[in-house]
């Protein structure tokens, strides 16, 4: 054995990553700021607003710019300010800015604005042949393996096993079904074949008749500071699966779009999913 200094792989620091937040005054926004500001190895570089928010220019609690003095919540990017990723948690209207800054400044492109429609889901295939982007309706490592094994799932089992899926939130939350929801209703029915569009029943009432084999059904529940469960049953005579998770705190969102952000820097453009961070 040689009689050098030895070191652990654990031990070696971690390269800095720094990122900008769009929609930083949001829930998701301020968990972000938090989750980053006990992490040695980011640094929150902007922290970006709409022009009218009552929150713009005022000082992000704890943070220092490069130079030392308060970081204050801005309503654009810094075209001189050194940023490899953009992270987005804003509302459907102003996705499109954020895309359109995260191209045009090629910045890697964290996102997890929901309600997105067809334009906006065209236009990010369009800037992932120019960017490394990551959108995901959830950020948690649980609900990334969680769809893994719907899909394992919905594959294995037969056509007697029909599929439900329940989506449970806090009341403000204005999007029923969830995103993640419907992103766990595509994985079902692209595992059988099936085009999501023909067999997703969003909501069921009144003289209905019986259920197609092949449906897949949404029932959402609103109320209360619920974060966010989701459960997916598998439905035979005689017997029912279910693949259920269960968030606590939004923390765990923050966390994962950061681990993504880092994650994301070392990619060549294209589109990644939260499953991709987990190994097989």
């Amino acid at each position: 054995m040689g009689g050098g200094p030895r070191y652990h792989a654990a031990m070696d620091p971690k390269p800095l990553t720094q990122i900008a937040i769009y929609g930083a005054a949001g829930r998701m926004g301020q968990a972000i700021i938090a989750a980053a500001s006990a992490m040695p190895e980011m640094m929150v570089a902007a922290a970006m607003v709409r022009a009218q928010s009552n929150w713009l220019e005022q000082p992000v609690a704890g943070l220092s710019d490069g130079r030392g003095e308060p970081l204050l919540y801005a309503s654009a990017l810094d075209p001189d300010l050194a940023v490899q990723v953009l992270i987005d948690f804003s509302a459907g209207a102003a996705f499109d800015n954020a895309l359109a800054i995260a191209v045009q400044r090629r910045l890697a492109f964290v996102s997890g604005t929901t309600g997105l429609d067809p334009g906006q889901l065209h236009a990010l295939q369009q800037a992932a042949k120019h960017i490394p982007l990551l959108w995901s309706a959830n950020f948690s490592l649980g609900v990334a393996l969680l769809q893994r094994l719907v899909t394992t799932a919905a594959r294995s089992l037969g056509p007697e096993f029909v599929a439900e899926i329940v989506d449970a939130h806090h009341q403000q939350k204005t999007d029923a079904p969830s995103g993640t929801a419907l992103v766990l209703g595509r994985a079902i029915a692209a595992a059988r074949g099936d085009t999501f569009d023909l067999v997703a029943k969003r909501g069921r009432d009144g003289q209905i008749g019986a259920r197609p084999p092949a449906e897949i059904g949404f029932s959402s529940i609103r109320g209360g500071d619920i974060v966010g469960e989701h459960t997916v049953l598998f439905i035979a005579p005689g017997e029912r699966i279910e693949l259920c998770h269960r968030a606590y705190s939004r923390d765990l969102f923050a966390r994962g779009a950061l681990r993504a952000a880092q994650w994301l820097c070392g990619q060549p453009a294209g589109r990644y999913r939260m499953e991709d961070l987990i190994a097989d």
